[in-house]
């Protein structure tokens, strides 16, 4: 700008003002209260898979607990579905971001600073608090599909077919370079979890810990191109359009929907089907059916819930994840916070100690609580408390809080 008092100046452009976060009037509820669903599919998961048991144990032969009904119905229906969908909505969150600060000079800037914000945060979380993380591969993933975001329709959609493509062939291939740990390693370090988890203090939980994030690594570089892929995935429906239109586009929307939950479904079922209906086994195919499966079930639960979200009484039925969507970082962070106390030795000791439907009894009660908390504090501020640290940080201010603040003062 030329020199001059402050009244002469002329009024700030696009491009001039300063960037904020998106006010609550401007974000689309429907893609709210779809985080906020799948929320709870990641809960239903961790808590049963990861903190009541170690990772490894759902690997181990099933025991053939009278919890397997439930099992069933997780891995099925729920399971690598919602983190895939969690997936889907990072591309389009990021997406919708980049597409914000068009015009804006310091456009990647801020969104590279968005997503090392996001690293930091996931490793504080993934070594303090718990080593199944999904913030830092979600963060480095991130980094990796920025570029592709400036880039036109075509672009994206061939990345992310091109690196689903990649991903099945990693899926079939890298057992044979980097092996899993076999039966006998994993029953070991299932053993050695109970003990540390189970009974350990903080720091015996934290050194273990450290330990198992070295062999749950080689499982993140063979899903590292999914991740990927579905973020593109995600950032192509968003630049498609059709989340732009959802209600004119609602029989599209209802034939995703409908096509996804079948196909997926069945890709699903027939991964699980060795381990849980003892169906002849899919051999190295089982990972890559399972993601596939993953991915096209979790397109058809957005297109379903979006379609619904656009109807008036879909709108009524679904409101209440909103509020829980629009405050996923926290309650993500909260979820792990709370499970580890209900389950290591530093809290109430119940690890190994449920089994999968008293668990999942207990995931359900603690998203109840968290509906209830999201809905009362966003009654009071704009943000959950982590998604104001991780804007302010983003941003290189401290972003307002209160629900009430006069949002002209951003401008």
């Amino acid at each position: 700008m030329t020199g001059g008092s402050i009244g002469s100046r002329p009024a700030p452009t696009a491009s001039d003002a300063p960037p904020k976060p998106m006010t609550p009037s401007e974000r689309l509820d429907a893609i709210d209260v779809l985080r906020g669903l799948a929320l709870f599919g990641v809960l239903a998961m961790n808590i049963v898979t990861a903190f009541r048991v170690s990772i490894f144990a759902p690997f181990l032969p099933n025991s053939g607990s009278l919890d397997w009904a439930v099992q069933a119905v997780l891995t099925v229906a729920v399971g690598s579905k919602a983190v895939a969908l969690f997936s889907l909505l990072f591309g389009v969150g990021l997406a919708i971001q980049f597409e914000r600060l068009g015009g804006n000079p310091q456009r990647m800037i801020l969104l590279v600073r968005r997503l090392v914000v996001l690293l930091a945060i996931g490793l504080v979380h993934r070594y303090l608090i718990w080593d199944g993380d999904i913030l830092v591969e979600y963060a480095l993933a991130g980094l990796v599909v920025l570029p592709f975001l400036g880039g036109a329709r075509w672009l994206i959609a061939g990345a992310a077919l091109l690196l689903l493509g990649l991903d099945t062939t990693m899926l079939l291939l890298l057992p044979l370079i980097v092996p899993l740990p076999g039966a006998a390693e994993m029953a070991a370090l299932a053993a050695d979890a109970t003990r540390a988890y189970g009974t350990g203090g903080f720091f015996d939980v934290l050194a273990f810990r450290i330990r198992e994030v070295t062999v749950i690594f080689p499982l993140q570089i063979m899903f590292f191109p999914h991740t990927v892929a579905v973020f593109l995935v995600g950032a192509f429906a968003w630049r498609s359009g059709v989340l732009h239109r959802a209600s004119a586009n609602r029989r599209l929307l209802f034939v995703v929907a409908t096509s996804g939950i079948l196909l997926g479904g069945g890709l699903s079922l027939a991964a699980a089907g060795h381990e849980l209906f003892d169906w002849p086994s899919l051999g190295r195919a089982h990972f890559p059916v399972e993601q596939l499966g993953a991915v096209v079930l979790a397109l058809g639960y957005a297109a379903a819930v979006i379609a619904a979200v656009n109807l008036a009484g879909g709108r009524r039925m679904l409101g209440w994840a909103a509020p829980l969507g629009r405050m996923a970082l926290t309650n993500y962070l909260a979820q792990s916070v709370i499970c580890g106390w209900i389950f290591y030795g530093y809290g109430l000791c119940q690890f190994g100690r449920l089994g999968v439907a008293a668990t999942l009894a207990i995931g359900i009660f603690l998203y109840g609580a968290q509906v209830v908390f999201s809905a009362w504090w966003l009654r009071r501020y704009r943000f959950g408390p982590l998604e104001w640290l991780w804007r302010s940080c983003m941003y290189g201010l401290p972003q307002p809080m209160r629900a009430k603040v006069n949002l002209a003062i951003c401008a």
